[in-house]
């Protein structure tokens, strides 16, 4: 693993351009975000999504809760957009494009979801941490909660990286 000195650290400009991406990607070009309903509501230092109840994500229609699908598409979002943003950290000497380009090749290789409440609420903000960050393989922890911050769900995924 490298460090970056302040010698080969991206430019505020350039730093910029890379949070203006990942936003793009996760918000835009991921389009089954957009089905999700998924904005980005925080960066740094906790990377977090926000994301609103709407019919469209129900599950059960008598209790009008989310969709177990929903919980689990968002919350393995969530790693791996942690996942990108300690890979940029990781290479700060790198420009957006390079940076961006490492993530082609990521993906999913396991997810556990844990159902721990009812998904009711108004509006659900979901956030991971990253648990390693190794050469080939990512592995996260993420949560879900909803507008009075209850808990909702958790998850713990890996990932391939390179």
């Amino acid at each position: 693993m490298t460090s970056a000195t302040t010698l080969d650290r991206r430019s505020d400009a350039e730093q910029a351009k890379l949070d203006a991406e990942l936003v793009a990607l996760v918000e835009q070009k991921i389009t089954f975000n957009q089905v999700l309903g998924l904005k980005v509501h925080q960066l740094r230092p906790e990377f977090l999504v926000r994301f609103d109840m709407r019919p469209e994500l129900v599950g059960h229609y008598h209790y009008g809760r989310l969709h177990g699908g929903v919980i689990s598409a968002t919350l393995d979002a969530m790693g791996g957009c942690a996942l990108m943003l300690a890979i940029a950290d990781k290479h700060l000497d790198e420009t957006a494009d390079q940076v961006m380009h490492r993530f082609v090749k990521m993906g999913t290789i396991d997810l556990r979801v844990d159902f721990l409440r009812q998904g009711m609420g108004k509006h659900f903000v979901a956030s991971a941490e990253v648990m390693r960050l190794g050469g080939r393989v990512g592995s996260t922890q993420m949560r879900l909660v909803n507008d009075e911050c209850t808990l909702i769900a958790t998850a713990a995924a890996a990932y391939i990286v390179s």
